[in-house]
């Protein structure tokens, strides 16, 4: 199926790109997040007449997130979490976690912008967790767990 991108989306292309991608990934996640719209020529054409205000949105938004990303970049974050003597947690420390933790500091991210290579972290000791606040904009900070010895 071939769409037009309305936002600039990683591995597929920028504003205003038509591109082509299996129609289930279009008709599942692109088309209801707004990201994207079939290009057919109504569509082509209403595009063409509102780009300056797409790309003006898309810059906003960009702005905002270098700003937050500003703020954010190097942040330490301590999160505490129950372990046992041998630093080991009885569980783990998930992106939710974080986001939450993040919240309660004035930072508004939601889970999905939390990016954890290694998967949930399981030990006590400090941790570095990227975070996407836009696709332009990734920061590094650093997760201290603390563990409370059970």
């Amino acid at each position: 199926m071939q769409i037009i991108l309305l936002e600039k989306v990683v591995n597929l292309g920028n504003l205003g790109d038509v591109v082509r991608v299996k129609d289930g990934y279009a008709r599942n996640f692109l088309i209801p997040q707004r990201k994207a719209r079939r290009a057919t020529e109504s569509n082509i054409a209403e595009f063409a007449a509102k780009r300056a205000e797409l790309e003006k949105i898309a810059a906003e938004r960009l702005v905002a997130a270098q700003a937050v990303g500003a703020k954010l970049a190097g942040f330490a974050l301590e999160v505490p979490a129950k372990a046992g003597v041998d630093g080991r947690l009885f569980g783990s420390v998930t992106n939710f976690d974080i986001a939450e933790a993040l919240g309660k500091k004035g930072f508004v991210v939601e889970k999905a912008q939390i990016r954890m290579p290694e998967g949930p972290l399981k030990t006590v000791g400090e941790h570095t967790v990227s975070v996407a606040l836009h696709t332009d904009v990734v920061v590094e900070i650093t997760i201290a767990v603390v563990g409370d010895a059970a």
